[in-house]
């Protein structure tokens, strides 16, 4: 298949060096900044949202240690799902791009090839990769990280896989990345840990549940952060022949043991990207339709749309499309736990100056230990731009205001550089420093506020 979109494939692997967190479906490269004009009318536009970074790479991974072949369709490509290509790629599977589809023939008769596996800034692929190779095949993996990711910590993760057998060494920080991961030395059992910190975690150990010779009895101590994310991980696994049981509150899991088969999917688009569009409809007074995700989704970031709805939004929720109007100021005074929708602060954080009262945002400590220190990051970038903001242990409150131009720190996350660029749209403009972040989740994103109206300028 000769194709620009699988390019990729076909690079020297033995001399191919890594370059941290970047990939060949980087966007920017060589850019420094970008500048964002604000909005000359309301924004009127069918937006069509890339897909879901949670289920292209949940997919990828399961499809990758199936046995057969899977076709998956409406794929996010992505820095993310670059990387998790990659590493299967090196395990041994055969993975062919085709625009947004990818064909995958998984490695479940076979077994994983031992080889030294990157993962860039992926945090999806740094939870979810070692509890399958630990569970499923004899080998050895050395698993490196970008330096940013390499700093965050995964002890909740490689203690859960140690309580099951399974052998995890850290090469550098304790808990940290670099790590050997070995192959069959996670058997399961009965495991408890908490669910306190990332439902990436629960979700990591679930999918290896699935490959582990005595399967897996999950307990979950201190309720789960984001609990939906934990039921999308179940129906993937499901969708590739898992058999599992779990109680209602997500306290306990039963996986039994087994291996994952081959089956086709199309994977919807992404509710976390589709907040940054649905914003711009609030902000700039205009009608967004989102063509492609509906109210039937589990992604919990689409309850944003009923935040909008609380703010004065007309929200239309079909089966497969949603539609935000706007025609008014964006109303305030009040609090929202955000901890069930967390990937969504920052975007509501950027529209908050542009509301008739003080928004109050909490429930969210643990994204300070995301990317960057999100609310931190936020507050900081708030006040620089002339905006009141409080911050607090476990979120912020934000205040009306007019926010000025200004040139802004990115801090290396998507998410700040996105809803930056929504706040600069509503208000006076801004200027963000590092824009190819946005690779990590929407690479198209500047392209797509350029093909809705709003003008950017690259600086190289």
């Amino acid at each position: 298949m000769a194709d620009d979109n699988i390019e990729y494939l076909d690079i020297d692997y033995e001399n191919f060096e890594y370059q941290d967190s970047a990939t060949p479906w980087t966007a920017l490269t060589g850019v420094k900044s970008i500048k964002v004009d604000p909005a000359k009318a309301p924004i009127i536009a069918d937006i069509a949202v890339s897909g879901s970074k949670s289920v292209s790479n949940r997919a990828l991974i399961l499809a990758g240690m199936a046995t057969g072949k899977t076709r998956l369709g409406g794929l996010l490509r992505s820095d993310d799902t670059w990387w998790c290509a990659d590493v299967l790629r090196r395990l041994g599977c055969s993975v062919e791009f085709d625009g947004t589809s990818a064909t995958i023939k998984g490695i479940g008769e076979t077994g994983p090839k031992s080889s030294s596996l990157h993962v860039g800034s992926a945090g999806t692929i740094s939870r979810f990769l070692p509890p399958v190779l630990a569970a499923g095949y004899s080998g050895e993996w050395k698993i490196t990280a970008s330096k940013q990711m390499s700093s965050r910590p995964v002890g909740a993760l490689f203690d859960a896989l140690r309580s099951g057998g399974g052998k995890v060494e850290c090469l550098e920080g304790e808990n940290t990345y670099p790590a050997i991961v070995h192959g069959k030395s996670f058997k399961g059992g009965a495991i408890s840990m908490s669910g306190a910190v990332s439902s990436q975690f629960i979700s990591g150990i679930l999918m290896g549940g699935g490959m582990a010779k005595n399967g897996l009895d999950l307990t979950v101590e201190g309720g789960i952060v984001q609990s939906e994310y934990v039921q999308i991980t179940l129906d993937v696994m499901a969708h590739f022949g898992a058999k599992i049981k779990n109680q209602k509150d997500f306290t306990r899991f039963f996986v039994e043991p087994g291996s994952y088969r081959a089956k086709d999917l199309m994977v919807e688009a992404d509710a976390s990207t589709a907040t940054y569009f649905a914003a711009l409809a609030a902000v700039t007074r205009g009608n967004i339709t989102l063509t492609n995700i509906g109210k039937n989704t589990r992604q919990p970031d689409y309850g944003f749309l009923d935040i909008l709805e609380r703010m004065g939004c007309e929200i239309s929720k079909g089966e497969t499309a949603s539609t935000i109007k706007m025609d008014a100021q964006l109303r305030g005074g009040f609090s929202v736990d955000m901890r069930p929708l967390s990937d969504a602060t920052l975007t509501l954080a950027a529209i908050a100056p542009f509301a008739d009262g003080p928004i109050h945002m909490h429930g969210i400590a643990h994204i300070r230990h995301h990317e960057c220190d999100r609310i931190s990051a936020m507050c900081a970038s708030l006040t620089k731009l002339g905006i009141k903001v409080e911050e607090h242990d476990d979120g912020m409150t934000v205040y009306p205001g007019v926010p000025q131009f200004g040139v802004m720190d990115t801090f290396e996350d998507h998410r700040m550089a996105m809803a930056l660029a929504v706040l600069g749209v509503a208000g006076n403009g801004i200027e963000l420093l590092d824009p190819g972040c946005v690779s990590k989740t929407c690479p198209s994103f500047f392209e797509q506020l350029e093909q809705i109206g709003i003008a950017n300028t690259k600086t190289l």
